[in-house]
């Protein structure tokens, strides 16, 4: 029996087939999950629309711009309406202004800083938040993360410091939930040339640097990070909540 069968999941954060998002809800899918997608803004409706649509011409796609508490209402009362509850979701969201990307990290506005942390983080807690009521059995909500939360990494800046308050909320999220049977876990990936990571500066050295100095001497990818999401989605993972799993072939553990 397929490990998800039965299981109702919402998936935010594909923008392209190279999305680890996508990598994720193709492997909740293959193992039986009914998945439900949104999209921010018209660049990407298209490629999500594409994508999602082959899991069947009635899959739910919806918009969803994460900083607007109405759109996120919408989506969850569009699942309750479809399927009456809610067993997975999946936080694959991050954001931050170009210019606070480059340079230093000192010279952050505060206008970038509010915007990192309310796409890249507090979205994590209204996502969960309108999610609860439909997880009345309990259920698993996922977030993506990455190293630049725990040590600096060059051109990261801002997003390293958006993407601890991620895991810190990870953390409380799984203590509130955790009564109603609701886990909450963090995957930090080794980078993966993603949409998303092209807008760093260095990715070509840095999955180099990876390769170079993992101790598997190799970059994760996508369908390892997706075998990790199905194992956090499923009952295998039943008493596992708040944590940090590191898929990045084990570059964590290293000193130099």
């Amino acid at each position: 029996m397929p490990l998800l069968e039965g299981k109702i999941g919402v998936v935010f954060g594909v923008a392209n087939r190279r999305s680890i998002a996508w990598a994720i809800a193709q492997a909740w899918a293959r193992e039986g999950a009914r998945l439900a997608f949104t999209y921010q803004g018209d660049r990407v409706k298209e490629n999500v629309e594409e994508l999602a649509g082959a899991f069947g011409a009635d899959t739910l796609i919806l918009p969803c711009d994460v900083t607007k508490d109405d759109e996120i209402a919408r989506v969850f009362a569009a699942v309750s309406g479809k399927f009456g509850r809610l067993h997975l979701l999946l936080h694959s969201v991050a954001f931050a202004p170009k210019e606070a990307l480059e340079g230093k990290f000192l010279h952050t506005s505060r206008e970038a800083f509010r915007i990192a942390h309310d796409v890249s983080a507090y979205s994590l807690v209204a996502l969960a938040r309108a999610a609860a009521p439909l997880m009345p059995d309990g259920g698993s909500i996922l977030a993506m993360s990455y190293y630049g939360a725990e040590k600096v990494v060059p051109h990261y800046n801002v997003m390293g410091v958006a993407k601890a308050a991620l895991e810190a909320s990870t953390r409380y999220l799984a203590y509130d939930l955790g009564p109603k049977k609701i886990r909450v876990n963090c995957i930090s990936a080794g980078p993966v040339n993603t949409l998303a990571a092209r807008g760093i500066r260095g990715l070509t050295e840095m999955l180099k640097h990876y390769e170079a100095r993992a101790p598997l001497r190799r970059n994760v990818v996508p369908e390892e990070l997706g075998a990790t999401g199905v194992f956090l989605a499923s009952d295998g993972a039943a008493a596992i909540t708040g944590q940090v799993l590191y898929v990045d072939c084990g570059y964590q553990i290293m000193g130099m």
